[in-house]
């Protein structure tokens, strides 16, 4: 006990359990702000991933676009409903059921 006691007066140990309390808890680097540090940068990360593979398709299919006059027309025509004279188009739109 008087070991208990004697070590709880000593200074430097007073000090060093105050600091590593202080660092845990209150300081702007502590424990909660580094747990949501990290999920932020997991959450940056799979976005970063996302958009890589997103930049590397664009990037294929401009390639695609720029090699295929094929291509060429079958994007324009999906994507901007060009046509070719004397022919028709239909639209199809499918509705959504979730009510």
């Amino acid at each position: 006990m008087d070991q208990l006691v004697a070590t709880l007066r000593n200074k430097y140990m007073l000090s060093s359990t105050f600091f590593v309390f202080w660092m845990l808890f209150f300081d702007r680097n502590d424990l909660m702000s580094q747990y949501q540090y990290w999920n932020q940068l997991n959450k940056l990360e799979s976005e970063k991933a996302f958009y890589t593979k997103e930049i590397k398709k664009t990037r294929r299919d401009l390639n695609e676009l720029n090699t295929n006059p094929h291509m060429l027309e079958k994007f324009a025509r999906e994507r901007y409903l060009m046509k070719k004279e004397n022919e028709d188009i239909f639209v199809i739109v499918k509705e959504s059921s979730g009510k």
